[in-house]
């Protein structure tokens, strides 16, 4: 806290201020609120009572990349905070503050009803869809089949090996091995775009007086899958919906996305399918995550969002004959959640 407070003294020099922990996420960074008194001139950001500081610490994390992706993503018109002061080598960023309510909490307060959730999906669809539209190859690095195949591997490693403490046998794996080149294989062949990589509603700012979303975390946007941020969004770890609903706005997406040229499939069921298969590939790589980050860093919370992800993985599986081995898997791995669990 020291450093930080060292730096923000050069930064913001003579200028009083509160300094709180505004919140963490799944990686080394931490983001803290920098509080000004009213009473006080405000810093180089006029109308902003509080801002926040990023610290990314330099040897766990490079704050470079979210440095650069901020700026091409501002530069699609979409809400990312704005950058105030940089300090790339010991990992400190000041920024515009989008506020502390997610679209998580938004989504789940009692008052939001259906038509005020579909406002602001409607709003995060609108933002991606800008940001697809901004998109060119050789800028961001590649979604490639070597990375997709590395997230899956996740899964064997801490979910089945060291979450459930099971071993697959060489048949077992073999089948796991040929399903997930099936899933590569689809995913590469779509159409691609700039991919967000992480886009949901945690990650969404809920902004009163402002554009919505606010986007954050968005540090490891590659360029990949077209559906992929759909698939964030509307298979979200965090929130369940109906499936008509998401269906409608998948459906809304695809015809907007066709107006104004972006490259989706023609046929709303091959996209459709593409949707289903990506969100099944990244169900398999967050469930994955989710195991790591409970057993090696102790962050154990995610683990009560694993019911939701196995069961529209479960879902999805169950609609495609390809993936029958993986469904055939999940039922011997967590054998009560088919509803024929054994009896003692």
């Amino acid at each position: 806290m020291n450093h930080i407070r060292q730096w923000l003294a050069q930064t913001l020099p003579n200028i009083s201020y509160e300094l709180a922990p505004a919140s963490a996420d799944a990686s080394f960074r931490r983001y803290f609120r920098v509080v000004f008194p009213t009473k006080d001139a405000l810093p180089p950001a006029p109308g902003h009572a509080s801002l926040i500081v990023m610290d990314a610490p330099p040897e766990h994390e490079n704050c470079a990349p979210w440095l650069d992706i901020a700026r091409l993503f501002a530069g699609a018109g979409v809400h990312v905070p704005e950058i105030l002061a940089e300090n790339v080598e010991q990992g400190l960023l000041l920024m515009s503050d989008l506020g502390s309510t997610t679209y998580l909490d938004k989504l789940r307060a009692p008052e939001c009803t259906p038509t005020a959730a579909a406002h602001l999906y409607a709003d995060a669809i609108g933002a991606l869809l800008a940001i697809q539209a901004a998109s060119r190859p050789g800028v961001l690095p590649e979604y490639s089949g070597e990375l997709l195949r590395r997230e899956l591997m996740l899964f064997p490693e801490w979910y089945i090996a060291r979450h459930k403490n099971i071993s697959l046998d060489a048949d077992e794996e073999a089948a796991l091995m040929d399903v997930f080149d099936k899933i590569i294989a689809v995913n590469l062949s779509e159409p691609q775009v700039f991919v967000h990589r992480d886009y949901h509603s945690r990650n969404l700012m809920y902004i009163a007086d402002g554009l919505n979303p606010g986007i954050i975390d968005f540090q490891d946007a590659v360029y990949g899958p077209i559906t992929y941020d759909l698939a964030s969004l509307l298979k979200d770890a965090y929130i369940e919906w109906e499936e008509d609903f998401t269906l409608d706005l998948l459906a809304r997406y695809w015809e907007t996305a066709r107006k104004h040229g972006l490259p989706v499939r023609a046929d709303f069921a091959d996209f459709h399918r593409d949707y289903e298969w990506m969100g099944v590939q990244r169900h398999i790589k967050v469930i994955g995550i989710f195991a790591r980050l409970a057993h090696r860093d102790g962050k154990d919370g995610y683990l009560t969002s694993m019911p939701l992800l196995l069961r529209c993985l479960r879902k999805a599986c169950g609609r495609y004959c390809e993936l029958t081995p993986l469904l055939k898997l999940l039922n011997k791995l967590d054998p009560e959640a088919t509803g024929h669990g054994y009896t003692f």
